[in-house]
C-alpha cells in the first residue's frame, strides 16, 4: 500500500487548496490563488503545504488531485479537439443523428464529421444487425483526410454487449495508429444519445487531458515527489493518471464530490446532508454510506445532455461574495457575486460593496477582515440579511431531503462562516475542523471504483448468474482503474425491471471500489 503521507489538491476556479494527510489526521493545509496555467498554482500550493507540515518529499506516498480544468474547457469552449463520430446503429437509430440538440457554438468546434453505419445489438445482447465493416473503414479514411485524430464510437445497446464497438475501435486504430479513441460503453449508461454525447465530449478532451496529466507529472517530478498521481472523478473515487488521460470527462463535478467525501471524513458521518458554501455558490448534496448520492437524471454539461454517473447536487446562488440588495419584496442575496474579488470589493476589506460576508461579520459571528468597517451597517439590514441567508440554506436542505425527519448537516467550504444559527429540519449542524479545505481532504481519502450498468434476461440466465456477471465486471473495472487486487468490494447493487420488454429483462447497476494499488518500479498499477 502507499506510504503514510498523502497530498490532496483541489484546483478551484478561485483558489487551489492543498493538504497533507497521514492516516486520519490532517497535518497541514495551504491555500493559494489558482493560476491560468493551473500547474504553477499547484506547485505553489504543494510547496506551501509541505513546508507547513514538515513532511519531506520522500515521505509522500501519493498525490490526489481534484480539478475543474476539463469542465472549464467545455464551459469556456477552449482547448477542445474536433471529433470524428461513428455510430453503429443503422437502421434502428437513424432518426436522430449525432450532435442532435448540441449548442451551435460547441458543435462548430467539435462536430462536422459524424457517420452512422449498420450494426448494433438488442436490449438482451442479441445482434440486431451485423456490423458493416467496409462502411467503418470508409468513415475512418474520411477522418484521416480531414486530419482528425480524436474519435468517438457509439453503438446500439453497447453497454450490454460491446463487441461491435471494440471491433470498430480496432479498425480505427489500424487505419489511424495515432488516434485517441473513446468507446461509449466505457463511459455512459444504456441510453444511446446521451451516452454518445458523453463519448464525444470525452474524445474532444483527449488531447488536453494527455497534456495536463504530463504537465502535472512533470511538476511533481520537479518538486522531487516520486509517488503515484491520481485524479478525482465525480463519484467520489479516484483514477490513475493513465486512466484519466483516457477518460477526462469522468472528472466533471469532482470538486463538489470531493467536498462531500471530505465532509464525511472530517465529521465522522457516513450519512447526512453536506452544505458546501464557496465564494459564489452553495452546493448541497447527500452522503449515503460515505459516498455522494448519485443523480439518475440526464446531466447538462455545457448545454449537452449526458447520462454517465454524476452526483445529485442542488446549486444555490449563495456564497461569501454574494451581493446584498434591498428590493421591494425584501432582502435579496445573490446570485450575483464578487467572486474572487472578495478581498478587494467587500466592505470588511475596505471595499464599497455589501456582501454576504460583511453581514456575517457585522452580526458578530464571523471573524474575517476588519469588523470596524461594518459596524455602522443598519441593524435591520444585518438581521434581515442573516435571516435571508439561513432561509436560503434551509430551503435547499429541504429540497434535497427524502423524508420530513430531521437530518444531520455538515457545513464545509470557505463560506461556511455564513451560517451560525440553528436550521429548521436539521437534527444537528456540524462544522468540522479544516472545513475550509474539505475538498482537498476528500481527494486524499478516495478509493478507486468501477461501475457496470447492463440489462439482463433473468428468465434466460437467472438472477444469481446475472448478478454474478455484473459484480465481476464492476470489480474488473475497478482493478483496471488502479484498485489494489484483493481490496475491491461491491458497494451498491441495484435491480430495476424493464417494463414492456419480454424475457424478464432487468437493468442491473453495480458499483465496486477498492484501495489504491501499489505502483511497480515501471510505474504500472498492481
Amino acid at each position: 500500500m502507499i506510504r503514510a503521507a498523502r497530498i490532496g489538491i483541489d484546483v478551484g476556479g478561485t483558489n487551489t487548496d492543498a493538504v497533507v494527510v497521514r492516516e486520519r489526521s490532517v497535518l497541514a493545509s495551504h491555500k493559494t490563488p489558482t493560476t491560468g496555467d493551473v500547474t504553477s498554482g499547484v506547485v505553489t500550493a504543494v510547496r506551501g503545504v509541505l513546508s507547513s507540515s514538515g513532511v519531506p518529499v520522500t515521505a509522500v506516498g501519493g498525490v490526489m488531485i481534484g480539478t475543474t480544468h476539463f469542465t472549464n474547457a467545455v464551459l469556456e469552449r477552449k482547448h477542445l479537439s474536433p471529433v470524428g463520430v461513428i455510430r453503429v446503429a443503422l437502421p434502428s437509430a437513424a432518426a436522430l443523428p449525432p450532435f442532435t440538440d448540441w449548442p451551435d457554438d460547441l458543435q462548430k468546434i467539435v462536430g462536422g464529421n459524424s457517420f452512422m453505419v449498420r450494426g448494433g445489438y438488442k436490449y438482451d445482447g442479441e445482434v440486431a444487425d451485423d456490423l458493416d465493416e467496409a462502411a467503418v473503414v470508409e468513415c475512418v479514411r474520411k477522418f484521416k483526410r480531414a486530419g482528425l485524430r480524436s474519435v468517438a464510437i457509439s453503438g446500439l445497446f453497447s453497454p450490454i454487449h460491446d463487441a461491435m464497438e471494440r471491433r470498430v475501435q480496432n479498425i480505427v486504430e489500424q487505419e489511424l495508429p495515432d488516434a485517441r479513441v473513446t468507446v461509449s460503453s466505457t463511459i455512459g449508461r444504456i441510453g444511446l444519445l446521451d451516452r454518445e454525447n458523453a463519448a464525444i465530449l470525452n474524445a474532444s478532451l483527449a488531447a488536453l487531458s494527455t497534456k495536463v496529466v504530463a504537465s502535472l507529472k512533470e511538476a511533481f517530478t520537479g518538486l522531487g515527489i516520486d509517488a503515484p498521481m491520481f485524479i478525482s472523478q465525480n463519484d467520489g473515487t479516484l483514477m490513475s493518471d493513465s486512466f484519466v488521460a483516457k477518460y477526462p470527462v469522468l472528472t466533471f463535478a469532482s470538486g463538489p464530490t470531493n467536498s462531500m467525501r471530505g465532509a464525511g471524513f472530517l465529521s465522522g458521518l457516513d450519512d447526512g446532508i453536506v452544505v458546501d458554501i464557496g465564494g459564489t455558490t452553495t452546493d448541497i448534496g447527500v452522503l449515503t454510506q460515505g459516498f455522494p448520492r448519485e443523480s439518475y437524471m440526464a446531466s447538462n454539461l455545457g448545454g449537452v445532455l449526458t447520462n454517465f454517473r454524476m452526483p445529485d447536487l442542488l446549486v444555490l446562488g449563495l456564497g461569501g461574495g454574494s451581493l446584498v440588495a434591498q428590493c421591494d419584496d425584501g432582502m435579496r442575496i445573490g446570485p450575483e457575486s464578487v467572486g474572487f474579488e472578495l478581498i478587494d470589493r467587500a466592505m470588511v476589506f475596505g471595499g464599497q460593496t455589501l456582501t454576504a460576508t460583511d453581514l456575517a461579520v457585522a452580526a458578530g459571528y464571523a471573524d474575517i477582515g476588519d469588523a470596524s468597517l461594518v459596524r455602522k451597517l443598519p441593524k435591520k439590514t444585518v438581521s434581515e440579511g442573516v435571516a435571508c441567508m439561513h432561509r436560503i440554506v434551509e430551503e435547499g436542505i429541504d429540497r434535497m431531503k427524502t423524508s420530513a425527519a430531521p437530518s444531520p448537516v455538515v457545513l464545509v467550504g470557505g463560506g461556511s462562516v455564513l451560517i451560525d444559527h440553528a436550521l429548521e429540519g436539521v437534527s444537528e449542524v456540524v462544522l468540522p475542523e479544516h472545513a475550509g479545505v474539505a475538498n482537498a481532504v476528500g481527494a486524499t481519502i478516495a478509493k478507486v471504483s468501477g461501475e457496470v450498468d447492463r440489462v439482463f434476461s433473468y428468465e434466460r440466465i437467472g438472477r444469481d448468474a446475472s448478478l454474478k456477471v455484473a459484480k465481476e465486471a464492476a470489480v474488473e473495472r475497478a482493478l483496471a482503474a488502479g484498485a489494489a487486487a484483493g481490496s475491491v468490494e461491491v458497494l451498491e447493487v441495484e435491480e430495476l425491471p424493464v417494463a414492456y420488454v419480454p424475457g424478464g429483462a432487468v437493468r442491473v447497476r453495480v458499483k465496486a471500489a477498492g484501495d489504491i494499488g501499489d505502483v511497480s518500479s515501471e510505474g504500472h498499477m498492481t
